[in-house]
């Protein structure tokens, strides 16, 4: 019996070296969220495709790295506690080589060096914005590095004398308006326009008051009320700029809206028509000492107008659609390939992810599977207005995944987009999605009704007509016998 056993192992190595691959391959828990909020396991949508630290791209090791951004193949991070930035580019080949370090720019014929420099900006011209933290300024440079000007503290009231300009992240719309989340600021993010003047503040998150605590301050003295929270509005985490100019912005407060897509007038337009709202975990507890909602510190925004949000507490990443489903989760905390210890920012290259640990002092990339692949292409077809291409690959993604309820509902909507109402109906029935049927429906209805008019037109003029017929024709029958 053992060397029957023995010679199956055997056999299984030899003659099945792909499956034998296939279950080697390093994995991350992936799941999402069912109709009853039950996380359902999933296929990996991302690998680990590099695991990149300061002593394999001989510069040192990174320390407390804040900032990132991705223009094409460049890739930008914020070594913020090393006071410098590193270029990396990403070569025809994959690998990943560090071009050009900065620690310093030349002002007025004099160096001066950065001081925890958070956040990087590039242009489409090519001119760079960085967030010198605590040299209290933000800077411009060309594309060859050399210093245009400073945006230090504005001279405006709406600053307290006692706070700080400290200066963390930043975007630049295509109309060269410079949008700054500053510490200590809670009006908002601070808008410059292209010449760096300060112009207003765009966005502030809403306060949300507790009914108890607000009738509470209402019967306390002056001296209770001094030692209460203030109601006030929080502070953005991060902030991203999407391919139609939109900003992104986070929360990690977990008091409001985690993330928020604004348009020119600081609206929150991000559609919320999802099972949940986009907000990271649903069901959580307090294993292993980590507890409370997600806490969302970056956002990336795919051109397909989905977007990804890095979780603080547990470290992992959420990605969410353009009607803000749940694609998928994955990641972790921990000190494995996949996982973090303190993450800090997220960005995007074409499809694939980048995700700046700043304990571990790492930067990972994740590229798509197959299957996350196929969910792509399924999203980027229905964009396209596709939806029969659409919806088959839909199908293709529910032989991999049969659990998985976008893809029904994915299939729903192509279906709805082809005025195929029933068979929209039925896969929204199957996932229990009461507005796409609802909708569904009510547009079956209309289409059944203009289809069928002339039939009720008709049965209900037979049912006018034919009984006053019926007595003529007995009265002229029972007339022409008597006669």
């Amino acid at each position: 019996m053992k060397k029957l056993l023995y010679l199956l192992l055997l056999l299984s190595v030899s003659v099945f070296p792909a499956l034998n691959n296939l279950y080697a391959q390093p994995t991350n828990y992936t799941y999402n969220y069912d109709f009853w909020n039950e996380q359902v396991a999933s296929p990996d949508p991302y690998r680990v495709s590099a695991y990149l630290i300061g002593v394999n791209l001989e510069v040192g090791n990174f320390r407390e790295p804040q900032g990132l951004f991705i223009r094409d193949n460049r890739i930008y991070v914020c070594d913020s506690g090393n006071n410098r930035i590193l270029l990396i580019e990403v070569q025809e080949n994959g690998e990943h080589k560090v071009v050009k370090t900065v620690s310093s720019v030349v002002i007025d014929g004099e160096e001066s060096s950065f001081n925890y420099p958070m956040d990087i900006f590039e242009c489409r011209d090519g001119f760079l914005y960085i967030t010198d933290t605590n040299n209290n300024r933000v800077l411009k440079l060309d594309n060859d590095w050399q210093y245009i000007y400073s945006i230090l503290r504005p001279d405006d009231e709406s600053i307290d004398d006692y706070i700080d300009f400290l200066p963390v992240k930043l975007v630049v719309d295509f109309a060269n308006r410079i949008f700054v989340q500053a510490r200590n600021i809670n009006k908002g993010l601070m808008e410059f326009d292209n010449r760096g003047e300060f112009v207003s503040y765009m966005g502030a998150n809403k306060v949300h008051v507790n009914i108890i605590d607000y009738a509470w301050k209402l019967i306390s003295t002056q001296a209770q009320r001094a030692r209460m929270d203030l109601f006030i509005p929080t502070e953005y985490s991060n902030l991203a700029l999407d391919g139609e100019g939109f900003i992104y912005v986070t929360n990690a407060t977990g008091q409001t809206a985690p993330v928020r897509r604004l348009n020119a007038m600081g609206q929150d337009i991000l559609i919320r028509n999802g099972y949940n709202k986009p907000e990271g975990d649903i069901v959580f507890g307090n294993a292993g000492g980590i507890s409370g909602r997600s806490r969302f510190v970056d956002v990336a925004a795919f051109d397909n107008d989905s977007y990804a949000c890095f979780d603080r507490v547990r470290g992992r990443i959420f990605v969410y659609d353009f009607q803000g489903n749940l694609l998928y989760a994955f990641g972790g905390v921990g000190n494995r390939e996949g996982s973090f210890l303190l993450p800090v920012a997220l960005e995007k290259m074409g499809y694939s992810l980048y995700a700046l640990d700043s304990r571990a002092g790492s930067l990972t990339r994740f590229d798509l599977t197959g299957y996350g692949l196929k969910i792509n292409e399924a999203l980027n077809e229905y964009k396209a207005g596709r939806y029969e291409s659409s919806a088959e690959l839909w199908e293709d993604v529910l032989k991999m995944n049969g659990n998985y309820d976008l893809a029904y509902i994915g299939i729903g909507r192509a279906a709805l987009r082809q005025s195929e109402f029933q068979k929209a109906m039925k896969y929204y029935k199957l996932k229990h999605f009461r507005e796409g049927y609802g909708k569904a429906f009510q547009l079956y209805r209309k289409q059944w009704m203009e289809e069928n008019l002339w039939k009720i037109l008709l049965c209900l003029g037979i049912l006018l007509f034919l009984p006053p017929v019926i007595r003529l024709t007995i009265r002229t029958i029972k007339e022409i016998r008597e006669a």
